[in-house]
């Protein structure tokens, strides 16, 4: 079965940095397209930043843009979320998503906890 394990959330500061993981397992990473996707208390889940299956293309809700990045290492099976200059509305839980394009089928992560608070 295919698992997202997302892992680098905790508490920062703002103005702070993080680094967010997803490894996935059981999958031919390089056909999968990768996005992060976070949910706050009480709203919906929102797309935060995406990337193709070669990398070669990205897109961030506007309201992270200039500073989330997102990457991936195909050799290591992995997406990251490096995350700068943290603002307590990006408190919320951020997800991994990994769909392979033009198939219906998706997975999720399990989710990690990302708490901007002074």
């Amino acid at each position: 079965q295919v698992q997202l394990v997302e892992s680098g959330g905790g508490l920062v500061q703002p103005g702070g940095s993080l680094t967010l993981s997803c490894a996935a397992s059981l999958i031919t990473f390089s056909n999968y397209a990768m996005s992060w996707y976070r949910q706050a208390p009480g709203k919906g889940r929102e797309l935060v930043a995406a990337i193709t299956s070669t990398g070669g293309s990205t897109n961030y809700a506007d309201s992270v843009k200039g500073r989330f990045t997102i990457s991936r290492d195909i050799s290591k099976k992995t997406v990251y979320l490096q995350m700068n200059s943290l603002k307590p509305e990006d408190t919320a839980v951020y997800y991994c998503k990994a769909q392979r394009p033009g198939y219906p089928n998706f997975f999720w992560g399990q989710g990690t906890q990302v708490t901007v608070s002074s």
